[in-house]
């Protein structure tokens, strides 16, 4: 079988390379150190305790927000980058793609204990191959104005970049990779959505309630 002759004929010493590179550039939290050098605090006891841009942007404002953002965004391209550039081939480019996404969520330094992937993925994928990217804020705005809602059409975007890269013709390996993406990134997201969805249901529990005979 062909994938079983592209293991066999893998040069696994750049395999190893891209993962462990993509890995720990994936750990370089952004948020965190940032606020370790600006407050000397830890990031993870403050308030949701997530190390993405938006918990940084309640400690620090606007500026520990587009900071972390940058940072986070630049090491997913960065990651990706380099293997590209190192190996010419894009399997090996996927594969530090996901490193990276899953050194963000998931730092050994810090107890494995990161952020949410969403700005390393993007900034990863844009340098993987800016259409699928770009996928991203075009499904995400469609659902923004329909819900008014910003985490729920950010993981129906995710949802839908499998079915955009097979629509522009990816080979099968991205196409499986980005599912593989897409289960991590809603891993991580796990608890914001079962939050969200109770939310949804008392709401939709409230508005179709007969309101009671005032007496």
């Amino acid at each position: 079988m062909d994938w079983i002759q592209q293991l066999q004929s893998a040069n696994w010493h750049q395999v190893t390379g891209c993962v462990l590179e993509a890995y720990g550039l994936g750990c370089f939290a952004t948020g965190y150190y940032l606020i370790r050098a600006r407050t000397g605090k830890d990031l993870r006891t403050m308030e949701s305790g997530s190390l993405g841009a938006r918990n940084a942007g309640r400690v620090l404002g606007k500026a520990g927000f587009v900071i972390t953002l940058l940072g986070d965004f630049g090491k997913g391209a960065l990651a990706v980058w380099i293997a590209r550039e190192w190996t010419g081939d894009n399997r090996l480019a996927m594969l530090a793609l996901l490193a990276a996404v899953f050194g963000h969520i998931w730092p050994a330094q810090l107890r494995f204990h990161g952020g949410k992937g969403v700005a390393t993925s993007l900034g990863a994928l844009l340098v993987f191959d800016y259409r699928v990217a770009l996928m991203f804020p075009v499904l995400f705005l469609a659902g923004f104005v329909f819900l008014r809602k910003s985490l729920l059409p950010a993981m129906f975007a995710f949802a839908c970049l499998p079915m955009a890269a097979w629509y522009f013709k990816c080979d099968n390996f991205t196409v499986t990779s980005l599912a593989l993406l897409l289960a991590m990134i809603l891993f991580a997201h796990r608890k914001n959505l079962t939050e969200e969805f109770a939310m949804l249901a008392a709401r939709r529990t409230a508005a179709t309630k007969p309101e009671q005979p005032k007496l």
